[in-house]
């Protein structure tokens, strides 16, 4: 005889079973952290340009600074003749440097010297360092000579001629100054203006040039 098994009445008596845990997920967290931080980058550049632009301005108001003045006062010119396409030439300038400014001193780290005839370059100098201290002026002379291959074409041949005949010769010499500031105990800038002098030079040697040279202004240019 087969035995009977108990029989349930429904109840359940083990450990309780816990519910199922809810996952919850948030989307665009991760772009939300990304959105505030370039936000902020971009807050801290806009606070550096400004606070950069108010103390330019207010060094601008203190010192207001005047550009340099380049003249060429004075040009010698003892040579200057072909021989085939050979340029024989002696050329010696007084070049006077004003700095007007009232609170801005001038270091003259170097000065890159060329003349020039007909856009082609004839030799280079580097003229010595100085300071040039408040409102002061400074005499520089600068002398090339020697000879260089210059290839004139018709009109500028044509241009030679008509300068040899009349005895005065149209030079340019460009210099390249690298400058410092110096701003009360601060020295600020590696600043390479570009100044352009064009040069009506006559020959010494010349019997047929009756001209003097005029004192001439150089354009000086950031």
């Amino acid at each position: 005889m087969a035995d009977k098994q108990p029989q349930l009445n429904g109840a359940f008596y083990g450990p309780s079973v816990p519910p199922p845990t809810k996952t919850y997920h948030r989307h665009g967290h991760g772009r939300g952290c990304a959105c505030c931080l370039l936000s902020t980058i971009i807050k801290l550049i806009i606070g550096i340009v400004v606070v950069v632009g108010i103390a330019v301005l207010i060094l601008w108001l203190v010192f207001r600074p005047n550009k340099l003045r380049f003249d060429v006062t004075s040009a010698q010119l003892t040579q200057f003749n072909f021989t085939g396409n050979q340029l024989h030439y002696n050329l010696a300038l007084n070049l006077t440097i004003r700095n007007p400014n009232k609170r801005i001193g001038v270091y003259y780290d170097a000065i890159e010297a060329s003349p020039f005839y007909k856009d082609q370059r004839l030799n280079t100098q580097w003229l010595p360092p100085f300071y040039q201290g408040h409102k002061t002026t400074t005499v520089v002379a600068p002398q090339f000579n020697g000879q260089q291959l210059v290839l004139l074409g018709a009109q500028e041949l044509t241009e030679f001629n008509a300068e040899k005949l009349a005895g005065v010769f149209n030079i340019d010499v460009k210099f390249r100054p690298r400058l410092r500031l110096k701003l009360g105990a601060v020295r600020i800038g590696k600043l390479k203006p570009k100044v352009n002098c064009e040069l009506k030079v006559p020959l010494e040697s010349s019997a047929t040039s009756f001209t003097f040279f005029q004192t001439t202004r150089c354009d000086f240019d950031f």
